[in-house]
């Protein structure tokens, strides 16, 4: 053979063999295929890294955004975002991904209106487009956010539940998301739906541990003998902490259940709640009251549920409502508010809320029968001091002062005579100030719910101390329970909260004075600060308000500076003829009919003088 001939069987494609062209494009296509298969395998290896990935957090909010951005990398998408589907079926959560702050805000916390994200919450499967602007429903592209032509969207199901839906759109590198991008995409969907179950639990499990803690803390409070309005707070406090609320607020039933007084309000805007007396019809507290379960509201500043108050949820959005309810009685209501455009409350998050609240009301109540037997004690131990002051001291008291009496007409010298008789008044008054003490005793009942002056004081500032960050000094002085009637005693209280309240949100104090004092004759409160003092200029309303409550009551209010800086409010009204016990016109029995042996009212309460000196 010649080598002519080899030549062209080489080149020429003689028996045997294929032309040098079509051995070419073998080889390219094994190429290509070797390729494909490598990008499949790297794919591959891409999809176990995301779904290792995504699995590997725990906290449910970490969980989601860990999502967004694996199914944003594994199919090369410019823009991906996840959607979370309400218990009203529309989103309630919104997580995009590869959008500048500017086209979120574009965007929205919560998309709303037509298209293929509306489609895929309607009809949860799986969605791809080429054209995003050519879809049927779809509005239309906005002025500020970003251009997406190509489209893909897959449901995230937890077991039989479509928890939501994976949005992505503009492929990189190509014109649109193929099949093989649905399939990977659809692949990560279903590893979603077991890390995001995964983090149900353990954020239902964690929420259960913080409620439970929860409870024993108010229990413990409560059982301790904690005053009830600083366990209230307690409530309020711990609830809006654990659910990351912004306001907080307690009612509690008023006029036989009909209305809901605002007990305790803590948070954004709680001044403007504080104190409000509500209908139950026309509240949102007395909605859940009415209800008698949790209530929810998506947007409770237009909630069509309130009609009365004033205006006061501005700036708030998502809320919920649980009746504090024992022995299938409301003993108030627990509720909790976000601001905008924050997410509603989960449902793993409020689930143990019933339970906290119900538990914290049957704390109150065996709370109340504790303090209702302890009060019983107490009543029956005044009685017992009262009737022993009685039998015991004053007769001795008013034996003393007859005998030095009768011995005056026997002292000759004048100054020895005077100092008897002087002796002979400070045992009247002595005798007058032990009867005023036991008509205190034995004043069980008053129009403040059985507490006295001394109480509903100190209740006012322990209730301001955690505004302030501590607690004030308090100095009290006189027969506050007995010598100032209840009506100066409520005009009091109401002044001294009041010129706390100014304290804690304007004077940026580090120690505060309170003394509460009477001689008998007047009653004299003191509020003293070392913060920042009245500014000139400054509004006076509220000062004004409190030395309006003194001139209605003949008295006056005068403001100071202390010797270290600060601000010294002085609120002074008379006693005169309206104190209670002998010295200052109240029986010098307490209004009782004389007990065998006492004599008559006025004979004991003053000893007299029976004859001139000499």
């Amino acid at each position: 053979m010649s080598n002519s001939g080899a030549v062209h069987d080489m080149d020429g494609g003689g028996p045997g063999h294929l032309p040098r062209m079509q051995l070419d494009d073998l080889l390219e296509e094994l190429q290509v295929r070797i390729d494909a298969v490598r990008g499949t395998r790297d794919r591959i290896h891409s999809l176990l890294d995301a779904v290792l990935s995504v699995g590997r957090e725990l906290e449910l909010s970490q969980v989601l955004r860990r999502i967004a951005e694996a199914a944003v990398l594994l199919v090369d998408a410019e823009y991906g975002a996840l959607g979370v589907i309400g218990e009203d079926g529309n989103l309630s959560e919104f997580i995009p991904v590869g959008v500048t702050e500017q086209e979120a805000e574009a965007i929205g916390s919560l998309p709303t209106g037509g298209g293929p994200l509306s489609e895929l919450v309607r009809n949860p499967l799986p969605v791809r487009l080429p054209e995003l602007g050519r879809h049927p429903s779809s509005p239309g592209s906005q002025p500020d956010s970003p251009s997406m032509r190509s489209f893909l969207g897959v449901p995230i199901r937890v077991r039989d539940e479509v928890f939501g839906n994976l949005y992505l759109a503009e492929k990189r590198d190509a014109g649109e998301f193929d099949s093989e991008d649905e399939t990977v995409l659809s692949t990560l969907a279903a590893a979603a739906g077991v890390a995001i179950e995964n983090a149900r639990l353990y954020e239902e499990a964690r929420y259960s541990q913080r409620w439970m803690e929860a409870n024993a803390e108010v229990t413990r409070a409560l059982l301790s003998g904690v005053g009830e309005r600083r366990v209230l707070g307690l409530i309020v406090e711990l609830a809006r902490t654990i659910l990351s609320a912004d306001l907080g607020v307690l009612a509690l039933p008023e006029e036989g259940g009909r209305a809901l007084r605002v007990a305790v309000a803590a948070g954004t805007d709680a001044e403007h709640h504080r104190g409000l007396l509500l209908p139950r019809e026309g509240s949102f507290a007395g909605a859940a009251m009415d209800a008698g379960k949790v209530t929810t509201s998506a947007d409770v500043e237009h909630d069509p549920r309130i009609t009365a108050g004033p205006p006061r949820w501005a700036g708030l959005g998502p809320a919920v409502a649980v009746p504090m309810i024992a022995e299938d009685a409301a003993s108030g209501v627990l509720l909790l508010a976000r601001a905008k455009p924050r997410p509603p409350f989960a449902e793993p998050q409020i689930a143990p809320l019933s339970a906290f609240a119900g538990q914290a009301a049957v704390a109150m109540e065996l709370a109340e029968r504790r303090r209702d037997a302890e009060q019983i004690t107490l009543l029956e131990e005044r009685d017992r001091i009262a009737r022993d002051l009685h039998d015991l001291a004053i007769q001795r008291l008013f034996a003393t002062g007859m005998t030095l009496q009768s011995a005056v007409r026997f002292v000759d010298h004048p100054k020895a005579g005077e100092r008897l008789l002087r002796a002979v008044d400070d045992l009247d008054a002595t005798i007058k100030i032990i009867r005023s003490t036991i008509f205190g005793l034995r004043a069980h009942d008053n129009d403040s719910g059985g507490e006295g002056l001394r109480s509903r004081v100190t209740e006012a500032v322990q209730d301001v101390s955690s505004a302030l960050g501590f607690t004030p000094v308090l100095r009290m002085e006189g027969l506050l329970d007995t010598d100032v009637p209840d009506g100066v005693a409520d005009e009091a209280v109401a002044v001294l909260r009041e010129a706390l309240s100014n304290v804690a949100r304007h004077a940026g104090a580090n120690r505060v004075e309170v003394a509460a004092e009477t001689t008998g004759e007047a009653f004299t409160l003191t509020v003293a600060d070392d913060g920042t003092g009245i500014p000139e200029g400054a509004h006076h309303s509220g000062l004004q308000n409190l030395a309006d409550r003194a001139e209605r009551l003949g008295g006056d209010m005068r403001l100071g500076t202390p010797s270290g800086g600060g601000t010294r409010v002085t609120w002074r009204v008379p006693l005169t003829g309206t104190g209670a016990g002998g010295a200052t016109g109240e029986p010098a029995n307490g209004g009782r009919p004389a007990e065998p042996g006492e004599p008559a009212d006025g004979a004991e309460g003053s000893i007299g003088r029976i004859g001139p000196v000499g």
